[in-house]
């Protein structure tokens, strides 16, 4: 038997979700690791949320990791920095405060401040999840 495949100009699209239903579930989880979340009254998940996203970018500072910064130079370096420096601010005022009080650390040649490095990025990028995952909530698709 074949089977009849549906052209993509009969294929519905879904309606996009109202603006007001997820901009702000969404804003907290960036602003607040898992604030998203406490704003949807899911408060496990919150808290889960917001003590693995900090506790990564604690032991990233503990382990003197840098953060990135705009570079310029060629194509590569520009991606690798600028890809680090939204991940690092991804994770919202864990980031701001940081950078406020003046954390700068150099790019030391050990394998700590490496690890350093990759956990602040990777707090960031777990949040960028949350927010998502906070999204689906908010709008329905994610129970």
């Amino acid at each position: 038997m074949a089977q009849v495949k549906e052209s993509p100009q009969k294929a519905e699209k879904e309606p996009r979700p109202p603006l007001k239903l997820w901009i702000a579930p969404v804003a907290l989880g960036w602003l607040v690791p898992g604030g998203g979340h406490f704003y949807l009254k899911r408060w496990n998940r919150g808290a889960l949320l917001l003590l693995a996203i900090a506790g990564m970018f604690v032991f990233g500072l503990l382990m003197r990791g840098k953060m990135f910064d705009r570079v310029d130079g060629d194509l590569f370096t520009m991606a690798l920095n600028y890809g680090g420096m939204i991940g690092d601010m991804a994770t919202g005022a864990l980031y701001f405060l940081t950078t406020w009080f003046g954390y700068s650390q150099p790019e030391l040649p050990a394998a700590d401040p490496d690890y350093g490095t990759k956990f602040l990025v990777c707090a960031g990028l777990l949040n960028i999840l949350a927010m998502i995952d906070a999204y689906e909530i908010a709008v329905g698709k994610k129970s």
